[in-house]
């Protein structure tokens, strides 16, 4: 099943996508999909619901809006340079330890929802990277064989950046990183359970040309590793999101540098997660 956010922004409801594609309303179950919703016990309530037939269908879902599929996200933890060959496309060499930083969450947008390039930004580009949800609080993990259970699922998840205000205007990444509508998220939050996330595949398209497309197995830091790890340095709640790095292709790394331009559609796919598309404004 896939848990989602449709309609209007600031007015998505809580749905649920069975396994044949159709849409059932939630709003009799929870407000929201949320963190209280994720530490309570929620997906597996939606499970049980949907099994016994106790959700109204919501009908054809076809054409509506998708919000991000988690709401009142806490922070944004991203993890930079995490496959090899895009630390190379950088001119980086792959990082001893996570590179660890935030984004607000305010960045977050629909999947398919505008992104719009910032004043005077010339260098914005995309990053297509699998998004980790917390299902309840993680600190201080005693190794990454502990990780598993306090993820509630995954997503798509579009980095956006700037990378001449990320790279070459000093300081730290943030103000590359933190632009209004730099992080769509979604169609869907996929439950964790069952989910073999290293075979999951992640592509990028740009006006129809592919541009990114590795597996999430070729991460330097797998999920477990980077759950863990973060749990060292901060408190991970119930509905946090984890960005967890991005494949080779971005246009940083591509001959002649195609950043995007207004009028640009970024496509972005992860299999058995759902895609987006964002036209850039």
């Amino acid at each position: 099943m896939k848990l989602c956010r449709i309609g209007p922004e600031g007015g998505e409801r809580p749905a649920v996508i069975d396994d044949e594609g159709a849409a059932f309303d939630l709003t009799g179950l929870t407000a929201d999909i949320d963190g209280p919703f994720l530490a309570g016990g929620g997906i597996e309530r939606v499970r049980e619901a949907l099994a016994a037939g106790a959700l109204p269908r919501l009908g054809d879902a076809t054409g509506l809006r998708y919000g991000p599929p988690v709401a009142g996200i806490g922070k944004i933890v991203c993890i930079g340079l995490n496959y090899a060959r895009h630390a190379a496309e950088s001119g980086a060499e792959p990082p001893a330890e996570p590179v660890v930083f935030m984004k607000a969450a305010d960045t977050v947008v629909g999947p398919d929802d505008e992104v719009r390039i910032p004043r005077a930004s010339t260098k914005t580009d995309y990053e297509v990277e699998l998004a980790v949800v917390i299902g309840s609080p993680a600190r201080y993990l005693e190794s990454p064989a502990d990780a598993e259970r306090h993820i509630a699922g995954y997503a798509v998840a579009n980095d956006v950046s700037e990378r001449e205000f990320q790279l070459e205007r000093g300081g730290q990444w943030d103000k590359g990183k933190n632009c209004e509508t730099f992080n769509p998220l979604g169609p869907w939050l996929v439950p964790a359970a069952g989910l073999d996330v290293p075979a999951l595949r992640l592509r990028s398209w740009v006006n129809g040309e592919p541009r990114q497309d590795e597996r999430a197995a070729d991460m330097i830091f797998d999920v477990p590793h980077v759950v863990w790890y973060l749990s060292q340095f901060m408190t991970l709640y119930p509905g946090d999101v984890i960005n967890t790095g991005t494949p080779a292709g971005v246009a940083m790394g591509l001959p002649g540098q195609p950043y995007l331009r207004p009028g640009d559609v970024v496509e972005l796919e992860i299999e058995g997660l759902g895609r987006q598309r964002q036209t850039l404004v």
